[in-house]
């Protein structure tokens, strides 16, 4: 995951907001995709009517989007991140924040193959809610 912001990235942001009229919070390549995180409650804009946005930024970029909602609450910001895959309970214990999966085939989606992606949204979370060591799917 990039973290520095390079000209590159500031440039797509103009253009995400531009196009979205959304504010950016983040940008960064997670897992070859260009990665959006959007202030709270701007998600909406961010999406357009029927996706609209999404598909028009990644036709100019030439490259996938994602894009996530940030929320101050580590809780809700967490549940974003796996939107929209359905979490059937969320708690946070000792800096470890434990997910329930509504069914196996969602489960596994939610950890990703050799846990990639479980690893990677645990990165995203980290960058934001310092305290998490860890996320768990049961």
């Amino acid at each position: 995951m990039s973290l520095k912001l390079d000209t590159e990235i500031i440039r797509q942001i103009a253009l995400f907001e531009n196009i979205t009229r959304a504010h950016v919070k983040d940008c960064f390549v997670l897992r070859d995709r260009l990665t959006f995180i959007v202030q709270s409650g701007e998600m909406g804009k961010a999406l357009g009517k029927n996706k609209a946005n999404i598909f028009k930024i990644e036709k100019l970029l030439k490259r996938r989007i994602k894009i996530f909602e940030y929320n101050p609450n580590i809780l809700q910001f967490v549940r974003n991140l796996f939107l929209p895959l359905r979490i059937q309970e969320i708690k946070e214990e000792e800096n470890i924040i434990t997910i329930t999966g509504p069914d196996s085939k969602t489960k596994g989606l939610m950890i990703g193959a050799n846990a990639k992606n479980l690893r990677a949204y645990e990165e995203i979370t980290k960058r934001y809610f310092s305290q998490v060591n860890e996320i768990k799917v049961i």
